[in-house]
């Protein structure tokens, strides 16, 4: 937890109520344990699609559906979403939630690996979502780069993993030392990159936001 839960029990009490669609995938989410953004996440991604309006949008990790049904409706202006999902017991789920959501012509589901289906990818998108295997993060990241624009927005979820990230190598567990590996250079990669402007934010469990130049 990066900020208090009494800090989010309160900014959740000023929130307007949920589209009531959402609230049930959100409540079956984790009653089945699925992980979805945290509310803090929501209530940024709501605010990013109000201020950016993208037409179009490319969401790595599409879980059960949420984020891209989330997106969707925050959005003011039309939009076309894709999104990529490799877990085969969700997918039949997230295609459901689209259909359940009335979002079913808009918010298209790639079925495979990201790593496979990104370099075929050939649209441009003003945001993308990414929130899938960590570990995979910085390979990715040159693949994202080619469909993106100037004044697209990268933003990732997840970059702090509850903190470990802020921890010596030594002290995280044997078998979570590849992704906290991983995640560092991930995140040294985007902070370098002199085609981005980027900023580490402690909404949720940690988001890198970044704008390409």
């Amino acid at each position: 937890m990066i900020v208090s839960e009494r800090y989010l029990t309160y900014l959740a009490s000023l929130e307007q109520e949920e589209i009531p669609v959402l609230a049930e995938i959100e409540k079956e989410a984790i009653e089945s344990f699925v992980p979805i953004i945290r509310k803090d996440t929501q209530h940024f991604m709501k605010l990013l699609m109000q201020m950016l309006q993208p037409e179009k949008i490319l969401e790595v990790g599409t879980a059960v559906g949420f984020s891209a049904l989330l997106m969707s409706y925050a959005n003011p202006k039309p939009c076309e979403i894709t999104t990529i999902e490799n877990y085969e017991p969700r997918i039949p789920i997230a295609l459901e939630n689209f259909k359940r959501g009335g979002k079913e012509d808009c918010i298209h589901l790639l079925q495979g690996d990201a790593a496979d289906i990104l370099p075929t990818l050939e649209d441009s998108y003003d945001v993308i979502f990414m929130d899938a295997a960590k570990g995979q993060y910085p390979a990715f990241l040159p693949y994202l780069k080619e469909r993106m624009h100037a004044g697209s927005v990268l933003v990732t979820d997840n970059i702090l993993q509850e903190g470990d990230l802020l921890e010596s190598h030594y002290a995280i567990e044997r078998r979570d030392r590849t992704i906290h590996k991983r995640m560092r250079e991930y995140l040294r990669l985007l902070t370098q990159d002199e085609d981005f402007v980027c900023s580490i934010l402690p909404v949720g469990d940690g988001l890198a936001v970044c704008t390409m130049k």
